[in-house]
């Protein structure tokens, strides 16, 4: 019978939480790790099984590796921007263990010389707190292949009738993220470990080493967890959460073992050393394997591979070439821009942050642009359930639509009908407005046709006006918007109403 959890809030009171996290970041190549063959980010979702592959891929007898540059190039740029110190020199070994996603047998990867040691990572938790994570290396290795299993309900391995192999990923070059044991995080544990994996999401995207899409594998985390009585007695017996590959489900696993592993403790019994898998589905884990050490692996130094000796000049010019990262980015948008730090949150969390910048080059203000990405396109892209990138609108059209409103040309309403436009592809803001006829009447002579018939209607009005009573306005200025379909400046409507009056 299963273990009934503790409830959370009870077991972050009687147990100090320990985390780690490994997060594979798949390198944005054109090619493989140690093969000709096209990287699998570059295939469309659909693209067929084994299609990207070759002999190299397949481990076939006689097949040697040759590096990628360009892979070796994206890791030191990945360990630079984690602050870690990048070998001297760096070897790759042989990860053996047979199962049949590695054709070869065993995993090219790095063990014991990574390319890149120490470092650390300062993360902005919800509140604004800035925590620390310190990390022991970044290492690069090859991706495995995929296992299809074939009739079972979940698609595991369990209960499937037989399995089918898809080598495309084979190969793919990766770097693995190793944190250090993540002490002092308490009640906080699941959030750190999304904010952590989302600050190096970010910053693998902002530096162009992957596409960083989690929910293409692009970025994949392990998350490892324990408890302890105390914060000073020793470490628990961790579990591994295999491969979770979303910011949610990452804070859902933590929260999930911390119940889980507190039940058994309590218990009087001991947590199994194992990987997991996470069900999205109901944001519980069941058991994998029992988790292997470092020993099982029988590590080994790879002979058909020279080691790594990138040059001091070479790494600190790749140093020189970092663009800003997006911690210094977003305290630099949040002075010039003047928004607070839970509007720069909302932003970010809307994923709009390139697209209100890029709209703000385009000559927008950035207060407007956040109005329009934040307001009405955030409508819509919901609504549609959609990214707000992959609306038909471009950061030029909204900064065109906004230089509308500010030239009076258009007020917010129509302006509105303008975007709806926009979005049905029927062409640029200036267009529309013109082809709809949406523009402001700005034709005093006809405003004052209105404004006479208004009053002509309600013979009282004007005297009330002139004694002083202002009230009358906003129904003769609601009749002229009326009068006009909405295409009246509601601003100029009153000046003239009161320059009538007098």
């Amino acid at each position: 019978m299963a273990t009934k959890l503790v409830p959370y809030e009870k077991a972050v009171t009687e147990y100090d939480p320990v985390i780690g996290i490994e997060i594979h970041v798949e390198l944005d190549t054109k090619s493989k790790m140690f093969d000709p063959a096209l990287n699998v980010s570059n295939l469309d979702e659909t693209s067929e099984p084994n299609s990207a592959i070759s002999v190299v891929s397949l481990g076939l007898p006689g097949v040697l590796p040759v590096l990628n540059r360009t892979a070796l190039e994206y890791a030191i740029r990945l360990g630079l921007a984690l602050n870690c110190d990048i070998a001297e020199s760096a070897r790759f070994a042989r990860k053996n263990y047979f199962y049949p996603d590695v054709p070869k047998n065993f995993q090219t990867s790095q063990s014991d010389e990574p390319i890149a040691v120490g470092g650390h990572l300062d993360i902005e938790l919800d509140d604004g707190e800035i925590f620390r994570v310190e990390i022991e290396r970044a290492h690069m290795e090859e991706d495995a292949g995929k296992n299809i299993h074939i009739g079972s309900a979940d698609g595991r391995i369990f209960g499937a009738t037989h399995s089918l192999m898809d080598y495309n990923r084979s190969g793919v070059p990766l770097v693995e993220i190793v944190t250090k044991p993540i002490l002092g995080v308490g009640d906080r544990a699941p959030e750190v470990a999304r904010k952590y994996v989302e600050t190096v999401r970010d910053i693998a995207r902002a530096i162009g080493v992957s596409k960083a899409r989690m929910e293409r594998g692009n970025v994949r985390a392990d998350v490892n967890l324990s408890l302890r009585k105390n914060s000073e007695a020793p470490l628990g017996i961790r579990t591994e959460t295999k491969n979770v590959n979303s910011l949610r489900s990452i804070e859902r696993a933590v929260r999930y073992e911390i119940s889980r592993q507190a039940a058994i403790l309590d218990a009087g019994n001991t947590v199994t050393q194992e990987t997991r898998h996470f069900h999205e589905e109901n944001g519980t884990t069941t058991a994998g394997r029992l988790k292997s050490d470092s020993d099982d692996y029988r590590y080994f130094p790879e002979p058909d591979l020279v080691p790594v000796a990138p040059s001091r000049e070479w790494v600190e010019e790749i140093r020189a070439q970092l663009p800003e990262l997006p911690a210094e980015r977003r305290r630099r948008l949040i002075a010039e821009w003047k928004f607070t730090p839970e509007e720069m949150r909302d932003v970010i969390n809307a994923d709009a942050l390139d697209l209100i910048e890029a709209t703000v080059a385009a000559g927008a203000t950035p207060a407007a642009a956040r109005k329009w990405w934040m307001g009405e396109l955030s409508r819509h892209a919901g609504k549609g359930e959609t990214a707000l990138s992959e609306l038909g609108i471009t950061p030029k059209q909204v900064a065109e639509l906004q230089g509308l409103v500010d030239a009076g040309t258009l007020n917010d309403k129509l302006a509105r009908q303008v975007l709806e436009g926009v979005l049905a592809g029927e062409g640029d803001p200036a267009q529309i407005a013109h082809e709809r006829g949406l523009e402001i009447v700005s034709d005093d002579g006809a405003l004052l046709s209105a404004i006479d018939d208004a009053l002509a209607k309600d013979p009282t009005a004007a005297d009330k006006i002139k004694g002083g009573n202002q009230g009358p306005i906003g129904a003769i200025i609601g009749a002229v918007m009326k009068a006009t379909k909405g295409q009246a400046d509601a601003k100029r409507v009153r000046e003239l109403i009161l320059d009538r009056v007098k």
